[in-house]
């Protein structure tokens, strides 16, 4: 038996290969299938099952694909309703792989259809379970993404996750070992480990969820505090994993057309698109075509592309860094932003050679940013998490997201040049980029943020531990 766990860190998401005698089970895929046909013809062993947790809100998965590909078939959990052909499992339902069986054990609460799989090996003997976004470590799955479809409310759901998690998952044995769909990072919960392995015997000593004297009431309240609202192309990639979607190869195809600087201008105005330019920050600083939205490949880029630009449907021109223009497509695909038309060829550079217009943004190292707030005062703006902004921040400085900066427009002044840091300078550049495309550019981008803000000098409140703050 073989079980490999594939961790993609953008998405903080893992899925997972599966082999015995064989057969090979994948569980929860990514939308590029490649890597799991490679793997399955190295072992000489044949794709049987696609194994789903729920329909996935963060990413598209690439269940549809794989299964044309292979002709394994898709095993969904009770209650699912995909439009395409799948095996609608019952609760305890049980699938032979090679000399290992796999059962679907239904744990509904994070969606009506989430299903953890059991793995037993060839003793009959529990080895590990394949959580999904039922169970993460150190925390659950967060129970208001299923709303509309399940037409309940998320402390119904917290009620139902709380009777999954109590018959389920907590009588099984400590040494079971949990495989979860995601990690830190991921907008699917609260307060993830960065572990992405683990035994069910430590989740119960250190998951708050999972605390044996917890009760239901207590259970629901700290399941459903701090909820922040969903990323808004989480219901729009439910959408791509119940009904299906275009192949990838078909995607990145239409997307790898090179455009000379004059077309891809004359594209971008015919179709409305947005320009997303995905290199370093420090390029974009120095040089971007206007109203281009900044969202580096070497970032969290594919979920803060979802936040950001949320509809799936809207047409995007690249600039990217040489040779990454196939990557950056596969990438936006992976969260169902499926309409890219083209790239700038020859990249930025091509752009300036053709003197064509650009735009710049002003950006300071944080001891020239100390020099001028020991003479004045001057608004800051906060763009980081509200964890991190409540674990510390500069004294008297304006908190505005980025995850929700559309929403805090009107409090940035309009005549009144302003500053804006993050953690480390990424984020501040992304949010430069889109205060920019509306139209505000009396702003400074403090390079290096609060990493450097620190230790600069410049006061800040003292720490506090996010978690200890209820």
């Amino acid at each position: 038996m073989k079980i490999e766990q594939i961790y993609t860190g953008c998405l903080a998401q893992g899925a997972y290969y599966i082999e015995s005698d064989g057969e090979v089970a994948i569980i929860d895929p990514l939308r590029e299938i490649q890597p799991y046909v490679e793997k399955a013809e190295n072992d000489t062993a044949t794709i049987k099952y696609i194994f789903e947790t729920h329909f996935h809100a963060d990413f598209v998965s690439g269940h549809v694909t794989l299964a044309k590909e292979t002709g394994a078939a898709i095993i969904y959990g009770p209650n699912a309703n995909p439009s395409f052909d799948a095996i609608i499992a019952q609760d305890g339902q049980e699938f032979k792989l090679g000399n290992i069986t796999i059962i679907a054990l239904h744990t509904p609460g994070h969606t009506m259809e989430s299903t953890t799989y059991l793995l037993r090996d060839k003793t009959g003997k529990d080895h590990a379970i394949f959580s999904g976004d039922t169970l993460f470590l150190g925390d659950v799955g967060r129970p208001d993404l299923a709303q509309k479809a399940a037409d309940m409310t998320q402390e119904e759901l917290a009620e139902t996750l709380y009777h999954s998690l109590r018959t389920k998952i907590m009588p099984l044995a400590d040494d079971v070992i949990v495989y979860p769909a995601h990690g830190a990072g991921s907008a699917c919960g609260k307060n993830m480990m960065k572990e992405t392995v683990d035994t069910l015997g430590n989740q119960k000593k250190m998951n708050y969820a999972l605390r044996s004297d917890m009760t239901k009431e207590e259970f629901v309240k700290e399941v459903t505090d701090g909820l922040l609202p969903p990323p808004l192309y989480f219901p729009l990639n439910v959408k791509m994993n119940k009904e299906g979607y275009t192949d990838i190869d078909k995607v990145i195809e239409k997307g790898t057309r090179p455009l000379s600087p004059n077309d891809f201008e004359a594209l971008a105005n015919e179709k409305g698109a947005i320009v997303l330019d995905v290199r370093h920050q420090n390029e974009y600083v120095q040089g971007h075509i206007p109203r281009s939205i900044f969202i580096g490949i070497d970032g969290g880029f594919a979920p803060w592309v979802g936040a950001l630009i949320a509809d799936v449907q809207q047409p995007i021109l690249l600039v990217t860094p040489e040779g990454r223009v196939e990557e950056t497509i596969t990438r936006l695909s992976r969260v169902g932003f499926d309409n890219t038309l083209g790239y700038l060829d020859g990249g930025f550079e091509a752009w300036e050679k053709n003197d064509k217009e650009y735009d710049t943004i002003v950006s300071i190292d944080a001891s020239k940013f100390k020099n001028i707030l020991d003479k004045e005062a001057v608004p800051i703006f906060d763009v980081r998490k509200e964890s991190e902004f409540i674990a510390e921040h500069v004294d008297k400085v304006h908190h505005t997201p980025l995850d929700f900066i559309n929403d805090h427009l009107s409090e940035f002044p309009k005549n009144k040049t302003f500053y804006v840091h993050c953690a480390g300078g990424y984020r501040s550049v992304i949010a430069a980029s889109i205060l920019k495309s509306r139209g505000i550019h009396n702003l400074v981008d403090i390079a290096g943020g609060f990493k450097d803000i620190k230790k600069s000098g410049i006061a800040t409140t003292d720490y506090v531990c996010p978690s200890t703050l209820k």
